[in-house]
């Protein structure tokens, strides 16, 4: 074939780096946003990251003049004019010298080194520590404390024995000299350490161990530990008729004896597995005032930064030879700008989704209306991505607690004048439901589905059995009472 030269004309859409960065912050929840932030500014010496935090005022509230958006309607983002490298800044850089959320000015505090340090908590003791500490101070060989100290080990999180004592005492080494008599000596004294039924091979010997912990004079135990080694299936599957006829009691003594053995932990290991608490950070509140929801942004969910004063000033004295600081500058120039973006975009989206759903923060989740993200997108002019973006791992402060902006979006059920019921609404009537309902009588997922078709909802049996189970309510027989 003989060769040619051809001339195509196209187009395609690329985005800068700084408008990447822009999206790229808005999809980040509140811990990885400070998290980008502080490696940030440990790389570009222009940002300085400030820890106190400046209040916001009222008339922050969404609702006053709005600014230019980044984000369009295809989802991308909307560029402005991109700084040149040669063009030196005015005297505030064009942003704010320093910025918060509630968009005020304060100096930087000089004896920041005089504040008092954070206390940093003692790590609480492990399970096998715990154990391993009463082992010390029980009066028995080394050579006992060993063996009971390999069992400590062979304990799981909850503080099961799940290993066979034949299978362990085969793993060990001959040399050793353990016999299977050993294991279970030293089985029986773990057993008796604190907290009550560690050491246990089943659920059954768990619970019989922490009643055999309790003093004679409980009421009702030794029929407690006959229930748990002979009955405990049958008490599992609530046929309280046959526990009532095999042990002879009448309704108030098995009352009695319920309540003990489900005072009991299952678990007594769990308590030492607690994972480190997690708080959650809202990125807005909301508060009634003047019979009017007024959405806010929260400072504590925003970084504070500035541009470092020192460097500035050296860029304006001599900007020639300073090219690396002038890209540093407008790096950090726009990373103010997106994180200003970035919390106008959520206030927007939040005031949008308040406004719509007045009358949940009013009466409560059985109030709460239909909801989907084209629906806000449309109505601020966004795409449904960046509605997307911005609802997850974006937190709202209310008066009912708070919630992920995502918890306002949700599927609906049709209704038999033609409307829509919300899926949240539907199950929080389930869940008011079985909360008035007779617990002799507990209502079944059919019963549940003909008494939301009186009302008008018509939601399938299955779909009951579904939600039912999300809010992780137990099936009707195992609501069962006497």
């Amino acid at each position: 074939m003989k060769p040619t030269l051809q001339l195509k004309l196209t187009q395609q859409l690329k985005l800068t780096p700084q408008l990447q960065q822009s999206i790229r912050l808005l999809q980040l929840s509140t811990v990885e946003l400070n998290q980008e932030i502080e490696r940030i500014t440990r790389e570009n010496p222009l940002l300085e990251l400030h820890d106190e935090w400046s209040p916001v005022n009222d008339d922050n509230a969404y609702g006053g003049e709005e600014n230019t958006d980044f984000t369009t309607e295809d989802g991308n983002a909307a560029a402005e004019k991109e700084p040149k490298d040669e063009t030196i800044p005015d005297e505030n850089f064009g942003v704010d010298p320093e910025w918060s959320p509630g968009g005020s000015f304060s100096d930087i505090s000089s004896d920041e080194e005089d504040r008092d340090s954070p206390q940093i908590p003692d790590k609480p003791a492990s399970l096998r520590e715990y154990l391993n500490f009463q082992n010390n101070l029980n009066q028995l060989s080394e050579h006992d404390r060993k063996i009971i100290g390999l069992l400590i080990d062979s304990l799981d999180e909850d503080g099961y024995l799940m290993q066979d004592l034949e299978e362990l005492r085969e793993m060990l080494p001959t040399e050793l000299g353990i016999s299977l008599t050993d294991l279970e000596n030293a089985l029986q004294c773990l057993q008796r350490f604190d907290p009550p039924g560690v050491g246990a091979r089943d659920l059954k010997e768990c619970l019989m161990l922490q009643l055999q912990a309790m003093p004679d004079e409980v009421a009702h135990r030794d029929q407690a530990m006959e229930v748990v080694r002979e009955y405990l299936e049958i008490l599992a599957s609530r046929d309280f008729v046959q526990i009532k006829k095999r042990l002879a009691c009448d309704d108030e003594s098995l009352r009695a004896i319920q309540k003990l053995i489900t005072s009991l932990n299952p678990k007594p290991g769990i308590q030492f597995n607690a994972q480190n608490e997690r708080y959650i950070v809202p990125d807005v509140t909301v508060s009634k005032k003047n019979d009017i929801w007024v959405v806010k942004l929260n400072s504590n969910a925003f970084p504070r930064l500035s541009i470092n004063r020192l460097y500035a000033n050296i860029l304006k004295q001599d900007h020639h030879s300073a090219r690396g600081l002038i890209d540093q500058l407008n790096e950090a120039k726009w990373l103010i700008k997106n994180i200003q973006q970035r919390s106008h975009t959520i206030l927007r989206v939040s005031s949008a989704i308040v406004e719509r759903q007045q009358q949940f923060f009013e009466h409560g989740e059985v109030a709460m209306r239909p909801l989907v993200l084209r629906e806000i997108a449309d109505t601020l002019n966004l795409h449904e991505s960046t509605v997307s973006r911005v609802t997850t791992q974006k937190f709202m402060y209310t008066p009912r607690g708070i919630f992920e902006l995502k918890y306002f979006f949700g599927s609906h059920v049709a209704t038999d004048t033609g409307g829509a019921c919300s899926a949240t609404a539907i199950r929080a009537l389930i869940k008011q439901l079985i909360q008035e309902e007779n617990s002799k009588k507990p209502l079944s997922d059919n019963k549940i589905s003909n008494m939301l078709e009186r009302q008008g909802i018509i939601v399938a049996r299955r779909t009951i059995a579904k939600y039912r189970e999300a809010l992780q309510i137990p099936a009707v027989n195992l609501r069962k009472s006497f």
